[in-house]
């Protein structure tokens, strides 16, 4: 376990771009996690959910904004009123993976996100994106977000979910994690908003 969290570490900052920073986090506004099933931690108890275990690991507040079944179209509509409510410091965005496994337009798919990520940034709120990789064998990515975290210059956990989904050990059932699943994927948020500044 610990070679593996070292392993995602080092290739978190490797991945960094020297022009891609985080603000570090303040004890004065919350997270929001917003997102589909794989947010609301659908295959585990509510309490071990990525956000709550993330939450626990930062020593902060993550607000679970995660609804299972939701489409990036339905996360567009439901997500202004929620930054408004919450005032967030930090957006981490794991969306489209309904997008995906219903073979919707994902270039549609990357409309939605982008309109969520500046519907954030414009409120001065920063980003993160997590990806969901491709529902087949190899799990390969989905370039549309490679795309969205160029164009907006945010963090992109690209293989988060990925490293999860990949081991049958860690699922709850084909496509959601469990409970030690959503464990490593706190982890890896924590390492990667490290490796972006935002702990410092």
């Amino acid at each position: 376990m610990k070679i593996y969290l070292c392993l995602l570490f080092i290739t978190l900052l490797t991945a960094c771009s020297d022009s891609v920073t985080l603000t570090p986090l303040n004890q004065q506004q919350p997270i929001l996690a917003f997102g589909d099933s794989l947010t609301s931690g659908r295959g585990a108890e509510k309490q071990q959910s990525y956000p709550v275990q993330l939450g626990l690991l930062l020593d902060k507040q993550v607000i679970n904004a995660g609804v299972n079944g939701e489409t990036s179209q339905q996360g567009l509509k439901r997500l202004l009123k929620l930054l408004d409510q919450y005032q967030p410091q930090l957006l981490i965005l794991c969306h489209g993976g309904n997008d995906i496994l219903q073979n919707r337009n994902l270039d549609k798919m990357q409309d939605n996100l982008a309109q969520m990520i500046e519907m954030a940034q414009n409120r001065g709120i920063e980003v993160v994106l997590l990806s969901v990789p491709e529902a087949s064998i190899f799990l390969p990515d989905i370039e549309q977000y490679q795309t969205l975290a160029k164009k907006y210059q945010i963090p992109l956990g690209n293989d988060i979910m990925r490293d999860v989904l990949k081991k049958p050990a860690l699922h709850s059932d084909t496509v959601h994690p469990n409970a030690q699943g959503y464990r490593l994927i706190a982890q890896g948020v924590y390492d990667l908003l490290a490796a972006y500044g935002a702990l410092d």
